[in-house]
């Protein structure tokens, strides 16, 4: 599955990195703690977190992540969206909860990291 497809079939907003919808997406994981995120995500997730800082698409640029799905409407800076954008970073926003988001992402066939 690619990051375009999961926006499509869960109405999420492109916030940063629309050029790079075409990513393939290799699981996903769901934490706030960066330390966690850092330890066990792999290149190609799609983490979904409630945090929206700098360090976050730091983290998921380090780790080659497919996408970000920031959680809950949790507000976005414009530098923060700047630096995913010159990342080639995918961003993506909903009002809905983490667990709702992965909830659907699973019924989608996204696979946990184990």
């Amino acid at each position: 599955m690619i990051v375009r497809e999961v926006v499509e079939k869960l109405g999420l907003q492109v916030v940063a990195g629309s050029a790079a919808l075409n990513r393939e997406i290799t699981g996903g994981y769901a934490a706030d703690l960066l330390s966690c995120v850092m330890a066990r995500a792999k290149p190609g997730n799609v983490w979904v977190t409630l945090q929206a800082h700098p360090n976050v698409i730091a983290v998921a640029v380090l780790l080659e992540l497919a996408a970000v799905i920031v959680t809950e409407n949790a507000p976005i800076a414009a530098e923060v969206a700047a630096k995913a954008e010159a990342e080639k970073l995918v961003v993506l926003a909903t009002p809905c909860t983490t667990f709702a988001i992965v909830t659907e992402l699973a019924r989608l066939g996204v696979a946990a990291q184990e």
